[in-house]
């Protein structure tokens, strides 16, 4: 009676143990996948007074994959400054496209962050943005200047 007392607990641990390390290991066997983010810039107004005349505004975008606290910056751009009313209409923007691969959802996720920089006649004010990329697919950015 006291090898069966002594058993029961011996099993439930084992066994508690033996399914904790298959769940581990189907979760490390995940294939990785790609993700996307398109991205592209735009005016949100015309920009026709003579204030926005010298106005200009840049963008940085960097991302990066995340994964157990650890940050990898896999895109960093910084798009040159150019007058507010050079840049396209929505209908007209051109998105850009990032593809990341090798990306293991279960463990790791996409970060984008991007600091839009407006400089008129020597002042400047920036912008900041950012979120977290989920799921398959493309992400869409669209950046209103």
């Amino acid at each position: 009676m006291k090898k069966i007392q002594f058993l029961i607990p011996v099993l439930i641990i084992a066994a508690a143990f033996l399914i904790s390390f298959t769940a581990k290991n189907m979760h490390l066997k995940a294939a990785p996948v790609e993700k996307n983010i398109a991205f592209a810039f735009y005016k949100e107004s015309d920009y026709a007074a003579d204030v926005y005349r010298n106005t200009l505004a840049s963008v940085h975008i960097k991302i990066e994959k995340v994964s157990k606290g650890r940050r990898s910056v896999v895109f960093q751009k910084t798009f040159d400054a150019i007058t507010v009313k050079d840049y396209p209409s929505l209908q007209e923007a051109v998105a850009q496209t990032v593809k990341i691969s090798n990306v293991f959802d279960a463990r790791e996720h996409i970060e984008v962050s991007y600091i839009l920089t407006y400089n008129s006649a020597g002042s400047e004010l920036q912008m900041q943005s950012g979120f977290v990329v989920k799921g398959s697919g493309t992400e869409k950015l669209y950046i209103g200047i």
